[in-house]
């Protein structure tokens, strides 16, 4: 159960990895309203973010879109102990642009690169950000990888590449499904299978730099039904306990 509002109010910062967007400004103003903190979110790829945090940025709690770059702040020792865990789960789509595209089966027999013809698969960073690194897995397990790699437009985060999509600069990408819930000019065209990658969890800590009240109350509203249920409109999946 979170405390109460108090007189001392304080200020945390959250690090979160670009996909969450939309949920975050819905947590944000509701941790707010219950605690009366102050919450301010910095909205990155999860690779910049990890960086940044290793470089001393003033970060209170850290989500990631994979395991790996949490891992890393891990090893240098970056992590409060025992605040980390498994917060959410997603999956990867094939998006295309406009409403009403025609959808396809996502298999080894896809001619992607006939599909994408003269244009462009727009896709986050695949050897950083997470949702271009389960991309290009995924890919990669159905052979299809390197049909396509010299078409893959690179951007330094998912939504990024979402908003390439929906501009028509690229008529097709690859995102989270939850990014592509949140954008109206395009069209889910096909879920990637769940065993052509591993899976996708988005873990949560706090960041071991200040001991704050207010941190600890933030770690435990994201298990909460109020912020559950903001991931679950997004469509994410709940991977806490």
């Amino acid at each position: 159960m979170l405390a109460p509002k108090t007189a001392t109010a304080e200020e945390i910062t959250v690090f979160a990895t670009a996909s969450t967007a939309n949920a975050m400004a819905e947590i944000e103003a509701g941790f707010e309203a219950a605690t009366g903190h102050e919450v301010t979110v910095s909205l990155a790829g999860s690779s910049v973010l990890a960086r940044q945090i290793q470089q001393g940025a003033p970060a209170d709690i850290f989500i990631s879109a994979n395991p790996d770059w949490m891992d890393v702040l891990e090893q240098d020792g970056l992590l409060d102990e025992g605040t980390r865990f498994d917060l959410l789960t997603n999956a990867i789509v094939l998006i295309a642009h406009g409403h009403d595209a025609d959808p396809v089966r996502i298999g080894p027999d896809l001619d992607l690169a006939l599909l994408i013809g003269t244009g462009r698969l727009a896709m986050a960073l695949v050897d950083a950000v997470p949702a271009g690194i389960y991309g290009k897995a995924s890919l990669d397990s159905l052979e299809l990888w390197d049909s396509v790699a010299a078409q893959v437009a690179q951007s330094d985060n998912v939504r990024t590449a979402l908003a390439l999509v929906a501009a028509g600069e690229a008529p097709f990408g690859i995102v989270f499904a939850t990014d592509a819930v949140a954008e109206d000019d395009v069209s889910v065209i096909d879920m990637f299978p769940a065993d052509s990658h591993p899976r996708i969890i988005y873990p949560v800590a706090g960041i071991a730099n200040r001991d704050i009240p207010a941190k600890a109350q933030f770690l435990t509203f994201l298990r909460g039904p109020q912020a559950r249920a903001a991931f679950a409109r997004q469509g994410f999946g709940v991977a806490a306990p």
